[in-house]
Formats: C-alpha cells, sequence, structure tokens
C-alpha cells in the first residue's frame, strides 16, 4: 500500500472514531442518559444536587462517590461520559469571551455603584463586600434582593413571566423584611411588593454546620426546579469565627471554610447565579500608617472571591465603596447613599 493510501486510511479511521463518539455523545441530554445511571441512581444523585450532566462533569470522584454512596468505578464511568457528552477540553479565549458576554448584570440601584461594578454585579461569580458595621454591607444585600426582581430593561434578571428567585441565608439575624418592602416601593411601577416578598427565601443558619446544609439544600432542592438566580451570605464567617477560637482551631476552620466556599462557587458558575457574601472586619495592630482595617477569613476567602470591594463609612448617609481585587475591574471608589429607599446615587 502507498503511503497516500495509508494517510488516507487513517484519516478515514480517525473521521469514522469522531462521528462514532459523536453519535454516542450527542444522545445524552439529562442525568438518566449516562451509562450505569438508572431511576434509583438518578434519584441518588438529584438527591445529592447533581442534576444536570454539568454538574456531574466539574466533581471530583472522589467527592461524587462519597456524596452519592456509590463506587468509585461506577462513579468514574459516569463522570467520563457526562464530559464526553459535554466536549470539556481546552477552548479558544475568544470563545470564552462569547460565553462571558452572555452573562447577566444585576443592578444596585446606584449608578455609579454599577460603574464601579462594571455595569452591575455580575452572574456567575462570587462578589465579596467587607467593611466595619454600618457601612452598607446588609443593605445592598437587601437592595439586590429587590432589583434582581427587576426586568431585564431596568437591570434586573426577570424574563417574561420567568420571575427570578433570591436565597437570603442570615447568620447575624439582621434580614428584614420591612426593608424589601420600602425598597420595592421605588420599583413599584413594575414590581409587586408581595411579589418581590414572595421571591426571596430566608434561612435562619444558627451555627457553621447549619449555613453549609443551608447551601447545599438550595443545591439539591431549588436550583433544580425554581429560578434561582441570586444567593447572599450575610456574613460569611461570622460562626465560623464564634466557634473556632484560637490558632489550635485555625487549620480546621479554614479546612471547613473552603470547603464551604468551593461549594458556592460550583453553584455559582454550573447555576450562573450570581453570590453576594459579606464579610468581617478586624484591625491589624501592627500597622502605623494607613487604614489598619482588614477582612476577616485569610487568604481562603481572599482567593475565593472573583470581586472583593472594601465599603467604609462617609459623611451622614454617604458611603464609599472600593474596588480591593478583581480579575477585570481597576482599583477605582465610588460614592453611594444609604437611605430609607435603599441605595441610590449621591452627589
Amino acid at each position: 500500500m502507498s503511503p497516500k493510501k495509508k494517510i488516507e486510511n487513517s484519516e478515514d479511521v480517525e473521521e469514522e472514531k469522531s462521528e462514532d463518539k459523536s453519535r454516542k455523545t450527542s444522545k445524552l441530554t439529562s442525568i438518566t442518559d449516562l451509562p450505569g445511571v438508572g431511576p434509583s441512581t438518578a434519584q441518588k444523585l438529584i438527591e445529592a444536587g447533581f442534576s444536570t450532566l454539568e454538574a456531574i462533569a466539574t466533581v471530583s470522584v472522589g467527592e461524587l462517590a462519597s456524596i452519592a454512596n456509590m463506587g468509585e468505578k461506577t462513579v468514574t464511568k459516569i463522570i467520563e461520559s457526562a464530559r464526553e457528552a459535554l466536549d470539556i477540553d481546552f477552548e479558544t479565549a475568544k470563545s470564552v469571551l462569547n460565553r462571558r458576554r452572555e452573562l447577566a448584570k444585576i443592578t444596585t440601584g446606584s449608578k455609579q455603584l454599577d460603574e464601579l461594578f462594571g455595569g452591575g454585579i455580575e452572574t456567575g461569580a462570587i462578589t465579596e463586600l467587607y467593611g466595619e458595621f454600618r457601612t452598607g454591607k446588609t443593605q445592598i444585600a437587601h437592595q439586590l434582593c429587590v432589583t434582581v426582581q427587576l426586568p431585564r430593561e431596568r437591570g434586573g434578571l426577570k424574563e417574561g413571566d420567568n420571575l427570578p428567585k433570591v436565597v437570603y441565608i442570615d447568620t447575624e439575624g439582621t434580614f428584614r423584611p420591612e426593608r424589601i418592602v420600602a425598597m420595592a416601593e421605588r420599583w413599584k411601577d413594575v414590581l409587586e411588593v408581595d411579589i418581590a416578598l414572595e421571591n426571596i427565601l430566608h434561612g435562619r443558619a444558627h451555627n457553621s454546620d447549619h449555613q453549609m446544609v443551608l447551601v447545599e439544600k438550595m443545591i439539591k432542592e431549588y436550583i433544580p426546579v425554581q429560578n434561582v438566580r441570586l444567593l447572599i451570605v450575610d456574613s460569611l464567617i461570622s460562626h465560623f469565627r464564634a466557634e473556632y477560637v484560637g490558632r489550635g482551631t485555625l487549620a480546621s476552620r479554614q479546612q471547613k471554610l473552603n470547603q464551604h466556599i468551593h461549594t458556592i462557587l460550583r453553584a455559582a458558575e454550573v447555576g450562573n447565579i450570581a453570590v453576594i457574601v459579606t464579610n468581617q472586619v478586624h484591625a491589624k495592630p501592627d500597622q502605623f500608617f494607613g487604614d489598619p482595617t482588614a477582612p476577616v477569613g485569610g487568604h481562603i476567602v481572599a482567593h475565593a472571591a472573583q470581586t472583593r470591594v472594601y465599603l467604609r463609612k462617609s459623611k451622614g448617609e454617604r458611603r464609599i465603596a472600593r474596588i480591593v481585587d478583581s480579575p477585570l475591574l481597576p482599583e477605582s471608589e465610588a460614592i453611594f447613599g444609604v437611605t430609607a429607599e435603599g441605595i441610590i446615587d449621591v452627589e
């Protein structure tokens, strides 16, 4: 056989393999299509929060095996099939850019703050707000509970009759539905107050374990069946900080916190959910120059949030927000006001 014929035959074989793989994976549209996943296994996966091919394809073998109580060989086969179905591979920067252009932004209610965030709070990522008490962290969180429900043309994520839901995990008992009512009045021409309240799912976390369970419950029970577009954890580290005291418990705390944050991040990316976490601060006693205020949580929290925003008080109702860290946004500041009707622009 001539070299030319060998090359042609080799190309034909590769093309047939590619077509065969395409036929196999193109039929996979849900987890029940995966090999080895029957009705009972599918129910296990759904109960564990893995209801989509994307969720299964992006989880580790060990994590899925322990959560779904399945053998590692079976789990490996399931994950590999999900990855083949989604054709997970390297992609060009242009593809990433096109996909990022499809991400949505949620208005804060302040044009100056929206400009600081590059158009609003981004979906599919974690945004951290940290600062001292009365700097506006919880007020911004309440405001976003309302604005996410606005129509797209007004800066929200409502499309037609498909109303976005909010999951609000409250660790400090600071959630106030009365504030939601006052803020919703501002957009009463396009949003009914009672509907705004109905679309907010509030969970009061009493300890760090309960906080983690609430996030897992959201992933398993709410994301698959409801249009959850915003998750708020106010505040992220309050319980961890109170329960793990002293340097001897620091490693255990950080490991547990890291696991919790990565669960949140996976939910944000897979579900295209905007995540707002508020954080506490502490003063550095060894810093003699500049602002000694620093967020708690160490490097674990610092590396987890895509955008970190430092809030501080100014005169009267004025507050200042500064981008501290972001892979896209420049370090800059914006002034906004916290009033009875919510977050507003101030001169």
